[in-house]
């Protein structure tokens, strides 16, 4: 499985590849990056996507899977370590109708949390406005993604 198959017309693929645009990139391993989302439901909020254009877990190799998982688990590490949130949404929505906002490029979401922070399935279609600039937030993350690769 080639780790450069792409859509053009692919947001993420765009990102991965130094698209126009901010660079929203906090951390690139080997067949994965986690980027921060333009439209984040808080601060922080981040997805894990492979490097691969497919639309599925079913589509993706166990090498693949398994770097979405790490760095799953180092974006929960990195968010609860720069935030401190009282608790994460990690999700993956796969099709439009489960409120897959980019239905053909597979992610997973991880949306750190705070008590009497509004409730994340009332937001999947609104706009949030959060108080810290995604500039600001991957300046932020970038070192202790770098820290914690290096500790794995």
């Amino acid at each position: 499985m080639t780790a450069t198959a792409q859509d053009p017309g692919c947001v993420f693929c765009q990102a991965r590849d130094g698209g126009a645009g901010p660079d929203l990139i906090v951390h690139r391993g080997v067949l994965c990056f986690v980027i921060l989302n333009l439209y984040p439901y808080n601060n922080g909020h981040v997805m894990i996507v492979p490097n691969r254009h497919v639309a599925t877990l079913a589509q993706t190799s166990v090498e693949e899977r398994q770097e979405l998982m790490e760095l799953t688990r180092r974006s929960e590490m990195a968010l609860t370590e720069l935030y401190q949130p009282h608790g994460l949404n990690i999700g993956i929505n796969l099709g439009r109708p489960a409120g897959a906002g980019i239905v053909d490029h597979v992610h997973i979401h991880v949306v750190p949390r705070w008590n009497g922070d509004t409730n994340f399935m009332s937001v999947v279609g609104n706009v949030r406005v959060v108080p810290e600039d995604l500039d600001q937030t991957a300046r932020k993350l970038r070192p202790i993604y770098a820290r914690l690769a290096g500790g794995s």
